[in-house]
């Protein structure tokens, strides 16, 4: 007789669950996108020259050559789309890193594959005499495919496997060995100096229309893989096994993920240069939102990463008004706190 009337009591709950958790997705998703719209007009109007909405709406309906056209349409809308396609690369990496290595503290930066990028792009301007974004941009996603792979192994080494804080340590450790490398070239090449410091703070500052048509298609096929990959995913979240019992083929399903991240932060750093915490702390509320699912998890960091980024920008124009601090350095500041606390739970969940 009790579980009679158990069963039909606990299929309510289930379902006022889904549906709170629907809502929850849809409201998230709506959210993120008028923020995304609300902060990409922000971005137009705000500058060291600002320049009130109404005119901004009204130069880019009806361009008429003035002074704040040419700064609207030729300076602020090719960055404020740079950061945004930049946002969604970093952020869909870091979901993508996250899920594969079951790890929360998985990013793009954290576990070295920004720092392999960068390696890669100046070993390239130092030694083969590469420069500008379509040169520079194929060795980047070398060195971030190296620097996945690098990280992935070393942190799976022993026999309890590819840990959370294992794969951290990696991802630190080899940061740090890449960025020693990367100062030793630096120093003693003035060529790749010069190269290297215009985005080695992540500045988007004079990022333009080259950058947009050098990185959008990459970071378009990256973000496409990552969505295709989503059901494989949320199967291998299972466990291995349990993943293959279900027709995953796991091998394949990894070389599309490091591929997939190979293209998303490869074109971002190309872009923008080395961005931290944006691919941890975006998948983070993205999944608080939405849950674990990462058929949800994708498409929603991939509008919560830009908005992130965007407000980070914008945040770096006024601080230090008339001058900016980098998108880089802010978005560190503020994703840092988010690192160091889930690093200080007293239990770090696998995903």
């Amino acid at each position: 007789m009790d579980a009679a009337a158990t069963a039909p009591r606990a299929a309510v709950t289930a379902v006022a669950t889904s549906a709170r958790l629907r809502s929850r997705r849809l409201w998230g998703v709506a959210g993120f996108a008028a923020a995304l719209v609300v902060l990409a007009a922000a971005s137009l109007a705000i500058g060291s020259n600002p320049i009130p909405i109404g005119e901004v709406w009204r130069v880019l309906t009806h361009p008429d050559g003035s002074m704040a056209a040419a700064v609207v349409t030729g300076q602020r809308v090719p960055r404020t789309l740079v950061v945004i396609v930049v946002g969604v690369a970093l952020g869909v990496a870091g979901a993508l890193m996250q899920s594969l290595t079951r790890n929360p503290l998985a990013d793009p930066g954290v576990l070295g594959i920004n720092a392999g990028a960068s390696l890669a792009v100046v070993g390239a301007v130092a030694f083969l005499g590469v420069s500008g974004i379509w040169s520079y941009l194929w060795f980047a996603f070398a060195g971030a495919a190296a620097g996945a792979l690098a990280a992935y192994v070393l942190g799976s080494s022993g026999r309890s496997g590819p840990t959370p804080v294992r794969l951290a340590l990696a991802g630190v450790a080899i940061s740090m060995a890449v960025s020693s490398l990367v100062q030793a070239v630096i120093l003693s090449n003035q060529e790749a100096f010069n190269e290297f410091r215009f985005w080695a703070s992540g500045s988007a500052e004079g990022r333009g229309y080259a950058e947009l048509a050098a990185v959008t298609g990459f970071i378009v096929v990256g973000t496409v893989i990552a969505l295709c990959l989503a059901p494989a995913l949320n199967a291998l979240a299972l466990g291995d096994e349990a993943g293959r019992a279900l027709g995953v083929r796991v091998g394949a399903v990894r070389t599309a993920v490091v591929a997939s991240v190979a293209l998303l932060a490869g074109a971002a750093t190309a872009a923008l240069g080395p961005i931290m915490f944006v691919g941890l702390a975006v998948p983070y509320l993205a999944r608080a939102v939405c849950g674990s699912d990462q058929r949800w998890v994708l498409p929603v960091t991939a509008i919560a990463a830009p908005t992130a980024l965007l407000a980070a920008d914008i945040v770096g124009r006024v601080v230090a008004y008339p001058a900016e601090v980098p998108v880089g350095i802010i978005a560190a500041v503020l994703g840092g706190p988010v690192f160091v606390a889930l690093v200080r739970r007293r239990r770090i969940e696998a995903l």
